[in-house]
C-alpha cells in the first residue's frame, strides 16, 4: 500500500486546512471547502470532513450518534527534534493536550487541531 488514508471529522474545514498546511507541512490535494479537503504528507492522506453538510462521514448513524471531532485516536508524525518542534508550535499558538512524555521507545507530545483531533509528535529513542 503506497498511501494510507485517515479521516478526521472537524468543525471547520478551512481552519483544519490552515492548521495542517501551516504548522505541520501537509500539502492540499483536494480543497472542497467548506465541507471537505484531502491533505497529504508523504504516504499519509488526511481527509478532513465537516461535521455538517452532505456526505457519508457526517451523517447520523442508525443508533442516533452523530460523528464528532476529538477523542484519543490520532495520527503519529515522526520528528527529529521534539523539543524544537514543541517550541516552534507553542510560539505559533498551537494547543497541546499534555507535556512531553518520555518512554522506552522515545518521547512524544499530543497537540490538537482546531477541532480537537489529536496529532502525536514522536521522536524515537536514540539506539
Amino acid at each position: 500500500m503506497d498511501t494510507v488514508s485517515v479521516r478526521y471529522i472537524v468543525d471547520d474545514v478551512v481552519a483544519a486546512v490552515a492548521f495542517y498546511t501551516e504548522h505541520l507541512g501537509f500539502g492540499v490535494d483536494i480543497d472542497g471547502s467548506p465541507g471537505f479537503a484531502a491533505l497529504s504528507l508523504g504516504p499519509l492522506r488526511l481527509l478532513v470532513k465537516a461535521t455538517r453538510g452532505p456526505g457519508g462521514a457526517s451523517q447520523v448513524m442508525p443508533d442516533g450518534r452523530v460523528p464528532e471531532p476529538g477523542g484519543w485516536n490520532r495520527i503519529q508524525l515522526p520528528v527529529d527534534d521534539l523539543a524544537s518542534e514543541v517550541d516552534r508550535l507553542r510560539g505559533a499558538g498551537v494547543r497541546f493536550r499534555n507535556d512531553v512524555v518520555v518512554g522506552r521507545g522515545g518521547c512524544q507530545i499530543l497537540l490538537e487541531d482546531p477541532a480537537g483531533n489529536l496529532v502525536e509528535l514522536f521522536q524515537p529513542a536514540s539506539r
